[in-house]
């Protein structure tokens, strides 16, 4: 009997179902440095484990309990042992040394943890500086690799597909993270959404390194595989991070055929890995490569291919997709047999919300990759955000999104819940929709997502995407680190001013040619999308904002550019050695452009300070 067709009410089914059923099928295997195995469970050692904790945790009964671990089976059996207990599990990262508690302080203070679960480890690594946070002192400590299975009787909680398994906080991209709560019941449709859409089997082998407090590490790698019976193959993200290649290595050694990250980990890979390190790679099982999380390029889906193709990937393996925390994960994804669809559209016609197919040969149009379509009873709609009625196919808008697999909403957030959650069109009245805050279009049915709502950036009544710019502006000079760097906007004087904040290569920081650098990003800017940089400043490296999944928070970085709190290696208006060259570069770009009027006073650029004072 195959579990997939049996209707779950709670996640609690169905590890009891692989307990009794497949109890020596191997679930999880654990590669410390991502080659060398350091531990393994099989569903039965999964379940008297996770049974074990539940028994310590059952006088914490509705309670929110933190989950501070590294990616590893010490999560993965104390997340399961929140869900027998009936305790709201709230996946955490554990703050690196001299790292700032703000997040997990916020996460805390939100969640109303009152237990905090984790390695004996970790617990005296941060003990010392929980004490001096009110908030964190007060928590109770549980070190769960110190419980042991002993066989004593345990009864778990009566669950309902309602009941609410676990906070996923949002990454805080564009605010403050929020716990989006999902219930059993969201899991189990997601787990089907994947099912269908990646054209999983029983005979599928997963393999990922993406951190398991995460959205897409969590329930696509530890869940999926856990719904379908499966086995899962997981590595620590730093292992990934600093050694590329151990991914593809797990890959062609466990013959797995579904794994995959945001767009960054595939072009991580073409940068880093060495053509020497292709030997023996063998590629062939891969037969489904996800790709979501942060906008996808077409081109890093080129060479990606055009690079590992010797060690048999298939361009057509790639699946561009489309989800987030409030829809569980996965939304939208493609048919696993087709391409990855690419639309190439003009920028300026883009940019007035309007898609006008263009080709690919012009310096004009722009390539989006699809994520697909809905599955199961998904439904997306394109929407105008400011007269909230629906799009003509076409037109640019925001997504909105209904169906199972939507979070009952945030957590101890009634306003915020019924502002993103409860969306009707005004026009027919239907709903309720999911506001995701991302802008993109449909076309025959496919999704095309162009970016985030409150990232645009709008200078003389233009709208203009960061990432574009931010793509430009790396590609720029090769002192510039791919994917670190912020767009944004500021208002200078009643007038709109763009903003650069770029993070620049180590080994380019002690012989940066300031002039070289930020003319290049300059005159590039103002060539790809005839605009003005009023600013340009060059942060160290590893410096910028980002989430814990590693998008910009361009929030973030405007926050510290206006109160000088910036990491700067070079600001070019705060070097007046290179003032003249800057006021002529402007000038030329002035003529160019002919957008700014004849008396302008180039002066003003001066004006745009950051370091130890803020913008006048």
């Amino acid at each position: 009997m195959n579990a997939m067709n049996l209707a779950y009410k709670s996640l609690i089914e169905i590890i009891n179902y692989r307990a009794q059923y497949q109890p020596d099928k191997q679930a999880y295997i654990f590669l410390k440095n991502g080659e060398t195995e350091s531990g393994s469970l099989t569903y039965r050692e999964l379940d008297r484990q996770a049974r074990a904790i539940a028994l310590r945790l059952q006088s914490w009964q509705g309670e929110r309990a933190l989950l501070l671990y590294p990616s590893g089976l010490e999560f993965i059996t104390a997340f399961f042992g929140c869900l027998y207990a009936g305790v709201v599990a709230v996946p955490v990262y554990p703050p690196r040394r001299n790292q700032k508690l703000s997040r997990l302080l916020s996460i805390v203070n939100d969640a109303q943890a009152k237990i905090a679960l984790t390695t004996t480890s970790i617990q005296s690594e941060i003990e010392n500086r929980w004490e001096e946070e009110a908030e964190l002192a007060q928590l109770e400590w549980l070190a769960t690799d110190t419980v042991a299975a002993n066989g004593e009787e345990f009864v778990p909680t009566s669950l309902t597909s309602e009941s609410l398994a676990f906070l996923q906080y949002t990454s805080g991209s564009t605010g403050t993270p929020k716990g989006v709560m999902v219930t059993h019941g969201n899991i189990i449709h997601n787990q089907q959404l994947i099912q269908q859409a990646f054209g999983h089997s029983d005979q599928s082998i997963v393999v990922g390194w993406l951190p398991l407090f995460h959205d897409m590490g969590l329930i696509g790698n530890v869940l999926q595989p856990m719904y379908l019976g499966i086995s899962c193959i997981l590595m620590p993200p730093a292992a990934f991070l600093m050694n590329p290649i151990c991914w593809l290595k797990a890959i062609s050694k466990y013959r797995a055929t579904t794994s995959g990250g945001p767009n960054f980990a595939y072009e991580l890979c073409v940068r880093k890995i060495k053509p020497e390190q292709l030997a023996n790679l063998d590629l062939n099982s891969w037969d489904l490569a996800f790709n979501g999380a942060e906008p996808l390029r077409a081109k890093t889906l080129e060479q990606f291919s055009e690079k590992f193709a010797q060690c048999g990937f298939n361009y057509s393996a790639f699946y561009p997709c489309y989800g987030m925390a409030e829809t569980t994960l996965l939304a939208t994804g493609g048919d696993k047999t087709q391409k990855p669809i690419i639309q190439t559209v003009l920028a300026d016609d883009l940019e007035r919300n309007q898609i006008v197919k263009g080709s690919t040969l012009s310096k004009d149009s722009r390539m989006i990759v699809g994520c697909g379509h809905p599955h199961l009873d998904i439904t997306v709609y394109i929407v105008n955000p400011e007269s909230l009625t629906k799009c003509e196919e076409g037109q640019v808008g925001e997504i909105w999104v209904s169906g199972s697999s939507i979070a009952s909403g945030y957590w101890n957030r009634s306003s915020a819940t019924e502002e993103t959650f409860q969306a009707y069109l005004k026009d027919t009245g239907e709903g309720p929709f999911l506001r995701t805050g991302d802008l993109g279009f449909l076309l025959n049915g496919e999704l095309f997502v162009t970016g985030r709502l409150k990232d645009m950036i709008i200078i003389r009544g233009q709208n203009h995407y960061p990432q574009d710019i931010e793509m430009t502006v790396e590609k720029s000079h090769p002192a510039l680190r791919p994917n670190c760097g912020a767009a944004f906007m500021i208002e200078i004087k009643g007038k709109e001013k763009l903003v650069i904040v770029q993070e620049v290569e180590r080994t380019y920081l002690r012989k940066l040619d300031i002039n070289e650098v930020v003319g290049n990003i300059l005159e590039a800017v103002a060539a790809e999308h005839s605009l003005q940089a009023s600013a340009v400043v060059l942060v160290k490296t590893a410096s910028i904002p980002k989430t814990s999944s590693g998008k910009i928070q361009r929030g973030a970085c405007r926050a510290q550019f206006l109160n000088g709190s910036l990491n700067v290696v070079e600001d070019w208006s705060e070097n007046p050695e290179y003032k003249s060259r800057f006021i002529s570069l402007h000038t030329e770009i002035d003529s160019v452009l002919q957008k700014i009027s004849s008396n302008k006073q180039t002066t003003e650029f001066s004006s745009i300070t950051t370091g130890n004072s803020s913008p006048q």
